[in-house]
């Protein structure tokens, strides 16, 4: 998982076992170019620099592996976006760009770039069989109703089994409009995709979300994860999750997983799957390939 200063949610996207792939018009506002346009560290006003990224595929994704805690084994990768803009070849986390692709319009054309490239890895890169993938989309997806139409005609065109793909969702996207939110959950179950609530305990209303929301996953937020093996506090509640999405028969992700004491922890109050630096860090997509191959 990361973080951004976004009002609106990350897009975030997690490796898990038709409309147009550039995307035709969305229910965002259009960017402004003008000079009042914040500028990006080194690319210029950031409208433009997203675009460029958009429209010459500066955008890459690594991947972070998520592991069932009762066998060790990954059960899915999460797909982290970076912008490559920057000299020298350094990327850029979300955090940097993200908020000013909400501010600006960008953000809905943001997600479905990655849905149609996640889609397209899926269902036609030989490396990536049997392998899962999640993505977190932002709020003004959340709240687009042709977003569902295009998620499935992405998994109809790349031929990829819905089962492989989860859609990650934030409690502020869910704030932003809940009759949304609760449409667009019930209808990424109905095609067959996981659908996880994100960074579930950050917020004030949280555990409403589990009676007004539909859903798969659980990822308990990594503020609950970090201090655990020393919070007595963060020890309760993690345990108290797990009990309740355990007995609503979904399944809970924990985040920010950074020793071997913490998994020994969520193991033994039987959270179902960890991630982290303990775990894995992200890798470029060529890693995971020789690392699968290996």
């Amino acid at each position: 998982m990361e973080r951004t200063n976004s009002t609106g949610g990350r897009l975030r996207i997690a490796l898990r076992p038709g409309g147009d792939e550039r995307g035709a018009r969305y229910r965002c506002a259009r960017a402004s170019t003008g000079p009042s346009s914040p500028a990006g560290l080194h690319g210029g006003p950031w409208p433009a620099r997203l675009r460029r990224a958009l429209d010459h595929e500066r955008f890459e994704l690594h991947y972070q592996p998520i592991v069932a805690l009762r066998d060790g084994r990954i059960s899915h990768y999460e797909a982290l976006l970076r912008l490559a803009d920057e000299p020298g070849g350094a990327l850029l986390a979300p955090g940097a760009f993200l908020p000013a692709a909400e501010r600006y319009g960008l953000v809905c054309e943001i997600d479905r770039m990655v849905v149609a490239r996640v889609a397209r890895l899926l269902g036609r890169d030989p490396g990536m069989a049997g392998v899962s993938i999640a993505i977190n989309v932002s709020a003004l997806s959340v709240t687009d109703p042709s977003m569902l139409r295009f998620i499935a005609a992405m998994l109809s065109r790349h031929e990829v089994d819905p089962r492989r793909l989860a859609i990650e969702i934030t409690e502020t996207a869910a704030i932003s409009d809940m009759e949304s939110a609760r449409a667009f959950c019930g209808g990424v179950l109905d095609l067959g995709c996981a659908l996880a609530l994100d960074d579930f305990g950050a917020g004030f209303g949280s555990f409403q979300y589990l009676k007004q929301l539909p859903f798969s996953h659980l990822k308990i937020d990594g503020d609950f994860i970090r201090d655990l093996p020393t919070s007595r506090t963060d020890q309760l509640v993690v345990r108290a999750l797990a009990r309740i999405v355990r007995g609503m028969e979904r399944e809970t992700i924990a985040e920010f997983v950074g020793d071997e004491q913490t998994v020994a922890m969520l193991r033994a109050y039987d959270v179902d799957y960890a991630q982290g630096f303990q775990i894995g860090a992200p890798a470029p997509m060529r890693a995971l390939r020789a690392e699968r191959a290996a």
